[in-house]
């Protein structure tokens, strides 16, 4: 077998697709960590002993503040950086209750029109292109 690029380390990432009314909750990454000021989906990487529903829930409680149902899983990607290889999960995810921005810099609802112009990490490019597939929202 030949290595892939991006050789580093492997880190299992998940993350939260959460649409109500057409519009999807995002987070901005905070200052000084890898690809800063991007937007992404709520979540994080999950520890030694986690499943990643659990390190979802977590997530979500230490990122916004509220609980989670994590329901159903929605897309995976992989993506090589030049310094580790991210497998990311993301799962269809009901907020309960308000959220607000405890471990990022912000967060906001944002329709498919609006997620086009964010600036988003690469791994998350697949999982905004099935997002806005269902949502009606595709190039053609």
């Amino acid at each position: 077998m030949s290595p892939e690029r991006g050789a580093g380390s492997l880190v299992i990432v998940v993350a939260a697709v959460i649409v109500e009314e057409g519009r999807v909750l995002l987070t901005r990454r905070p200052g000084g960590v890898h690809l800063a000021g991007a937007w992404e989906f709520p979540g994080g990487k999950v520890e030694p002993g986690e499943t990643p529903r659990g390190a979802l829930a977590r997530e979500i409680r230490e990122e916004l503040g509220v609980d989670g149902e994590v329901g159903e899983p929605f897309a995976f990607n992989d993506h090589a950086y030049p310094d580790r290889h991210i497998l990311l999960l993301t799962y269809q995810t009901r907020l309960e209750g308000t959220p607000r921005p405890l471990g990022c810099d912000g967060i906001d609802w944002f329709g498919p029109k609006e997620i086009r112009g964010l600036s988003m990490p690469p791994a998350d490019g697949p999982i905004v292109r099935r997002l806005l597939a269902l949502l009606g929202q595709v190039d053609r």
